[in-house]
């Protein structure tokens, strides 16, 4: 899959990262189409500029992400991959009904440590999960290596 470059855009300066559920828990992002579905929308609202995407990881039952909104709130960025994940996977999947539980959970990324815990949380979800054996062969995982992130934010980088 090609994941076109982003549009240039002003980043708040908060970094959160996020998590959310698929409806009743089910393992709605099981299978590939699903999975390849919701990456491509976070990646189609990266490129309009909603935020920068430090790191993702799809799993059958929920969603990570390390985010950057930009010019809009948490709560509309989340939205916007929510509903436009839903309504894609409704129209172009032929997959109705709800998708996601109501609502989602954040942590504001405070500095450089929390950033790189909540970085490796997000990485090895899969092998905890017994998905993987490392969190570079899971395959709708930033981690591995084959999708375009955006770098770490500017206030997070550590002074020298």
């Amino acid at each position: 899959m090609s994941i076109p470059k982003r549009a240039p855009f002003a980043l708040s300066d908060q970094t959160y990262f996020v998590s959310t559920k698929c409806f009743g828990g089910q393992h709605l992002l099981q299978s590939e189409r699903c999975a390849l579905l919701l990456i491509d929308t976070l990646y189609h609202y990266r490129k309009q500029g909603k935020y920068a995407l430090h790191a993702f990881v799809v799993m059958p039952d929920h969603l990570h992400a390390l985010l950057s909104p930009a010019d809009i709130t948490l709560e509309r960025t989340m939205q916007l991959i929510k509903g436009g994940y839903s309504y894609r996977r409704s129209k172009e999947l032929e997959l109705p009904g709800e998708a996601w539980q109501r609502g989602y959970s954040d942590h504001r990324v405070r500095d450089l440590s929390d950033y790189r815990i909540h970085l490796s949380y997000n990485n090895n979800n899969p092998v905890k999960r017994g998905l993987c054996r490392t969190p570079e062969s899971f395959p709708y995982s930033s981690a591995n290596g084959k999708y375009e992130l955006d770098r770490i934010p500017q206030r997070l980088k550590p002074e020298f």
